[in-house]
């Protein structure tokens, strides 16, 4: 069953990447922290940490000062596959890839109220990992065509209806998540969203989501 922030409905999941930002290689880093601090003013619940090419020092840098962001906030910081880096940085969970560790494997070396997710892509996959214990949410995707995953195949919303109906975890929907979808990812049954574009596009005036 869902605990602490995942028992809310909706769950709002900003996945963070630098390279989306519109800002140049130097500029990245401070405009991702921007980014997250914007988020965790509006009230996001997850912010996924997924920045797969910085080194394990700039990585933990990173999420670092994204931990210090969300210090007494409801916005939980996750990052993406590193558990070594999230403990190191106070993170206050991780989100597992489809090929990493089993979660029941990692709980054990974990405190409590630490979460874990998990990246799905079929029903049988889901009920699959949720049987095998130690995670809180699923994310599954992509279920549309999406600019972060070209080559990917769309799961499409019946394979997200039937996960959300086959697990009793929160699901979260991720792949070409925009404003006006968001109603039918809801109706088929997801709890709620995980996106990177639906965050990263900045305004007219240069400002990203949910910075005033």
């Amino acid at each position: 069953m869902a605990r602490g922030p995942l028992t809310r409905r909706p769950l709002l999941s900003l996945v963070t990447d630098r390279g989306r930002l519109g800002v140049s290689p130097r500029d990245a880093v401070a405009a991702l922290v921007k980014q997250v601090t914007a988020a965790v003013r509006a009230g996001v619940d997850l912010v996924h940490v997924r920045e797969p090419d910085l080194t394990d020092r700039a990585l933990l840098r990173v999420v670092t000062r994204c931990v210090e962001v969300a210090r007494g906030s409801r916005t939980v910081i996750l990052v993406n596959d590193r558990l070594d880096v999230a403990l190191a940085a106070g993170a206050g969970g991780v989100h597992l890839r489809a090929r990493s560790v089993p979660a029941r494997v990692a709980r054990c070396h974990l405190p409590a109220g630490f979460v874990l997710g998990r990246s799905v892509h079929a029903v049988a996959e889901a009920v699959r990992v949720v049987e095998d214990g130690g995670l809180d949410y699923l994310v599954l995707g992509t279920v549309f065509s999406s600019r972060s995953k070209p080559g990917l195949r769309p799961c499409g919303l019946s394979v997200l209806g039937a996960v959300a109906r086959a697990v009793d975890l929160p699901v979260l929907a991720i792949g070409g998540v925009t404003v006006d979808k968001s109603a039918e990812l809801f109706r088929a049954g997801a709890a709620g969203v995980a996106a990177i574009g639906l965050f990263a596009e900045a305004d007219p005036l240069g400002r990203y989501a949910g910075v005033p």
